[in-house]
């Protein structure tokens, strides 16, 4: 794995108009690593993934992403934010919803191209969904409407994966399918989720990101309950474990 770094957080202070979210975070995260980003609520994890794509600015340090400013990236990351509203009344299909992805790549107005199209179909191909392209999103089951989120985000064309919560409400089989795809996904992209579910340390991470106001990186293997519990406040438990192979559809 290249230990170029692709974000690094130097001196990094946040706040919302009252008491500091974030306060003199310094982290990097490295090309093709595979990021879980844990803390309780109200530790900054959202507001560290806003500050990566520009979202926000930090009121002290610097942000670099992918050797640039995050403004200047943002058409390098594929988003998934934590929350989705969609009507389910409304006749959107799949690739309608996986060509949105497509928005800000050089497009200023006008129909999608044939590219566009083309980008799109491949990306819900890595994400196990061709055979949905045409299906109503609201016909779909928990499961795969969060891999054609994925399947958007990756329609940008992205250097960089970010996912806010993307297993939220799934139950253990389908996030383990889940998480599966995006270890696919990280053979040619750095991908980091944040996450609220810390008892659960999966075998597919490289790397844990402990956000509490300040920011410490650890190899998954040396993440101890210890170090979670004085993160957290409370004792905490992990379960390490080896992946389990599902058959089905990761539905």
């Amino acid at each position: 794995m290249s230990q170029d770094p692709v974000i690094t957080f130097r001196d990094v202070s946040f706040s919302y108009d009252g008491p500091s979210v974030l306060r003199d975070v310094n982290a990097s995260i490295n090309e093709r690593d595979f990021v879980c980003v844990i803390g309780p609520n109200g530790g900054g994890k959202t507001t560290l993934i806003k500050l990566v794509i520009g979202l926000v600015k930090p009121q002290k340090g610097s942000v670099e992403v992918l050797g640039t400013s995050p403004d200047q990236a943002r058409r390098r990351i594929g988003y998934m934010p934590q929350q989705v509203q969609f009507d389910p009344q409304f006749p959107v299909s799949v690739l309608d919803v996986v060509l949105m992805g497509r928005l800000g790549q050089g497009r200023v107005a006008g129909p999608y191209r044939r590219r566009d199209k083309t980008v799109a179909l491949k990306a819900l191909k890595e994400a196990g969904l061709a055979d949905l392209q045409n299906r109503s999103l609201s016909s779909l089951s928990g499961g795969q409407r969060q891999r054609v989120l994925i399947a958007r985000a990756l329609a940008c064309e992205p250097e960089l994966l970010l996912l806010d919560e993307p297993t939220a409400s799934l139950d253990p089989a389908v996030q383990d399918d889940l998480y599966a795809l995006l270890r696919e996904l990280n053979e040619r992209l750095t991908v980091v989720i944040v996450s609220h579910d810390v008892g659960f340390v999966s075998a597919f991470f490289r790397s844990v990101l402990c956000v509490n106001h300040t920011a410490h990186m650890h190899p998954t293997n040396e993440l101890d309950e210890q170090k979670v519990a004085d993160m957290y406040g409370r004792e905490v438990r992990l379960l390490h474990h080896d992946p389990v192979e599902h058959s089905g559809d990761g539905s």
